[in-house]
Order: structure tokens, then C-alpha cells, then sequence
């Protein structure tokens, strides 16, 4: 039996204690942030450069335009879409929060901080999307490259800046509250 045990102090269902959840979450937003949107962030870096020095219709620049015009339409959700995926959410985040901190469930607490912020992450893509389509959109009427692009950049730039924000704040909540609860239940009880 030995093994078994091996295995399963392993695998603890633990959250806050456990290197795995520690893993994950650090791990999760390592990887959302390396594009926005499903455009790379150095597609993005290369296009901020490229107007930073005035070479609007570059090669970099046209790479952004080509990236968003092939990733935006995969974040269109249309009202009803909307509607039944944020009703569906709100009511998983709800039950798991009140599972958690209500009936002070250690894994369901821990779900509920890993998740929810990438449910706001999640929105904010669709938000950026939903903000971008039509400047693509005035772009392959009016061929005015420019001005477009510029929108494009700075509401990227600054989209990629929330998430930063977002992440930091999400994963020091997340460590104060692991530290808190270790602290209030020292033996995992």
C-alpha cells in the first residue's frame, strides 16, 4: 500500500497547498499572455515599431491587419450567443463561489480564483473584438491603411496593458488568499 499512498499524497486534492495548483496558475497566465486576441504579441510589438518610425504601410503593419482580419471573427458572439454563455457562467461562478466561501470548500474556492478572472479576460477579448471589427471593416472599404491601423495598435497596446493588470492583481489575490487560508487551516482540515 505504501505505493498508493505515494500516489495519492502525489495528486492531493488539496489546492492551496499543492505545487500543481501553484503550476497552473501561474502557468495559465504565462500563456494568455502571449497574444491578444490570437494575434501574437510580437506581431503587435513589431507594428507599435513600425509607426512608432512612421512605416504605416510596412510590411509589420499589414501583418497586424492580416493576423486581426483572420482572428476577429472567432470572437463574434451575437446577443443570444452572449446572452446564454453569460447566464451559463454566471451561474457556474455562482454556484462554485458560494461552494467555496459559503461551505468553505478549499478546492472550490481555489476554482473560483482561477477561473473568474479569466471569465473577465474572456470578456474583455470579445469587448476588443467586438471594438476592432469594424475599423477592419472601414479598412477594406476605404483602403486608408493609417488611421486604421493606428486605432488598432493603441486599443491593442492597451488591451495587452488591462491583461497585465489583471494578471498581476489575479495571482497576488490568489496567493494572499492561499496564504490565508494555510494559515487558518494549518493541518489541510
Amino acid at each position: 500500500m505504501p505505493q498508493i499512498d505515494g500516489i495519492i499524497s502525489f495528486l492531493d486534492s488539496r489546492s492551496f497547498g499543492t505545487i500543481w495548483y501553484w503550476l497552473v496558475v501561474i502557468g495559465m497566465w504565462s500563456v494568455s499572455g502571449r497574444n491578444i486576441i490570437g494575434v501574437p504579441v510580437e506581431i503587435l510589438i513589431r507594428a507599435h515599431r513600425a509607426m512608432s518610425r512612421d512605416e504605416m504601410d510596412g510590411p509589420a503593419v499589414i501583418s497586424l491587419l492580416d493576423w486581426l482580419s483572420l482572428t476577429l471573427p472567432r470572437w463574434q458572439l451575437s446577443r443570444r450567443e452572449g446572452s446564454i454563455f453569460l447566464g451559463v457562467t454566471v451561474f457556474l461562478m455562482t454556484s462554485l463561489a458560494g461552494l467555496g466561501f459559503g461551505h468553505d470548500l478549499e478546492m472550490a474556492q481555489a476554482l473560483t480564483l482561477l477561473l473568474l478572472p479569466f471569465l473577465i479576460l474572456f470578456w474583455m477579448r470579445v469587448r476588443l473584438a467586438y471594438r476592432l471589427t469594424p475599423l477592419l471593416q472601414n479598412q477594406e472599404a476605404d483602403r486608408q491603411l493609417e488611421p486604421i491601423a493606428k486605432e488598432a495598435i493603441r486599443r491593442m497596446i492597451w488591451h495587452r496593458r488591462l491583461v497585465t493588470v489583471l494578471s498581476i492583481l489575479a495571482v497576488a489575490i490568489t496567493a494572499m488568499w492561499g496564504v490565508l487560508w494555510s494559515l487558518m487551516h494549518p493541518n489541510g482540515m
